[in-house]
C-alpha cells in the first residue's frame, strides 16, 4: 500500500540532497525536467488509449474534472478572498501588461502531446509495450530532477519562514483545496481519499497526472491533468485583474505554478514586490503536492 508513497518520497529526497554550484548544471537540470514532462504526458496519452470501455471512461474523466475543478476553485477563491480581506495588504509597484494568450497557447500545446501519445497508442498493442513500468521509471527520474530543482531554486529555509504572508497563502490553498476535494468526492460518490488526491495537485498538472495514473488509473490521471491545467488557465486569466486589489487570491489560485509558469505574469502585472510572495507560496505548494498526493493514495 505504501510502495507508491516511497516511489515519490525517496527520489524527491535524493534529488533535494544534490546541491549544484555551477549555473550550467542548474540549467541542464531545468532543461531535463521540461523534457521529462513532455515524455510523461506522452506516456499518459498512450495509457489512455489502452483503456477498456473508452467512451465511458472519457465521460468519467470529464465528470471528475468538472466537478473537482468547480468545487476546488470555489473553495479556493472564497478562502483566499477572505484572507485578502483580513490582511488588507498591498505592495507598491507598477505592473505591466503581458500577453495572456501566449501563455495559454503554451499550456494547450501540452494537450497536443497527450493527443499524440493517444494516437500512437491506438496502433501499438498494450502487450508490446510495458507502459506502466516505463511510466514508473520516468516518474522516478522526473522526481529526482524536481527535488534537485527545489534545492537549487534559490529559496532558503529562513526566507520561507520569515515570509508569513506566503505561508498563509499556501496553507489556505491546501486546506480549501481539500475541502473542495471532499465535497467533490461526495458529489461523485468516490472515496474521500481519491477526492483529496485529485485536489492536491495545486495546479501542478504534469506531476499530479502521472502520480494518479500510476497510483489509481489513467482515468484519475487524466482527470488530475485536466483539473490542474484548467486551474492554470483560469489563473492566467484572473491574475492581471486581481493582483493589485486581491494579491492573495491571484497568487494563491495560481498554486504551485506561482513559482515558475505564472510568475512572469505575476511580476509584470503586479510588480517585483510580489515576486518573493509568489515564490514562497509556490515553493511550499510544489513541495507539498507530491507528498500529499502520495499520502492520500496510500490511504
Amino acid at each position: 500500500m505504501y510502495s507508491g508513497f516511497l516511489i515519490v518520497i525517496i527520489p524527491l529526497i535524493l534529488g533535494y540532497l544534490v546541491e549544484l554550484k555551477q549555473t550550467k548544471h542548474i540549467h541542464w537540470i531545468n532543461v531535463c525536467t521540461n523534457k521529462m514532462i513532455y515524455v510523461i504526458l506522452f506516456l499518459m496519452g498512450i495509457s489512455l488509449s489502452h483503456l477498456d470501455n473508452f467512451a465511458q471512461n472519457i465521460q468519467n474523466i470529464g465528470l471528475y474534472s468538472f466537478t473537482v475543478l468547480s468545487c476546488v476553485s470555489i473553495a479556493n477563491l472564497m478562502a483566499l478572498w477572505g484572507l485578502d480581506k483580513r490582511l488588507t495588504k498591498t505592495i507598491a509597484g507598477e505592473g505591466e501588461s503581458l500577453s495572456k494568450w501566449h501563455l495559454i497557447l503554451e499550456s494547450l500545446q501540452l494537450i497536443c502531446v497527450i493527443a499524440a501519445g493517444f494516437i500512437l497508442g491506438l496502433f501499438v498493442s498494450s502487450e508490446l509495450i510495458e507502459i506502466d513500468a516505463i511510466s514508473e521509471g520516468a516518474l522516478v527520474l522526473l522526481l529526482l530532477f524536481i527535488g534537485c530543482q527545489l534545492r537549487n531554486s534559490g529559496m532558503k529555509l529562513r526566507e520561507i519562514l520569515l515570509n508569513t504572508w506566503g505561508i498563509k497563502i499556501a496553507v489556505v490553498v491546501m486546506l480549501s483545496s481539500w475541502l473542495g476535494g471532499m465535497a467533490a468526492a461526495l458529489f461523485l460518490g468516490i472515496p474521500l481519499a481519491n477526492g483529496l488526491a485529485l485536489a492536491s495537485g495545486f495546479g501542478w498538472y504534469s506531476l499530479s497526472g502521472i502520480l494518479l495514473t500510476d497510483g489509481l488509473s489513467p482515468v484519475y490521471g487524466g482527470a488530475a491533468f485536466i483539473i490542474d491545467l484548467g486551474r492554470e488557465l483560469v489563473a492566467i486569466l484572473i491574475i492581471p485583474s486581481l493582483i493589485r486589489l486581491y494579491p492573495s487570491t491571484a497568487i494563491g489560485y495560481a498554486g504551485a505554478t506561482a513559482m515558475d509558469f505564472t510568475l512572469p505574469m505575476i511580476q509584470k502585472s503586479g510588480g517585483n514586490g510580489y515576486v518573493p510572495l509568489a515564490i514562497v507560496s509556490g515553493f511550499i505548494l510544489s513541495l507539498s503536492s507530491p507528498l500529499f498526493i502520495s499520502v492520500f493514495l496510500a490511504l
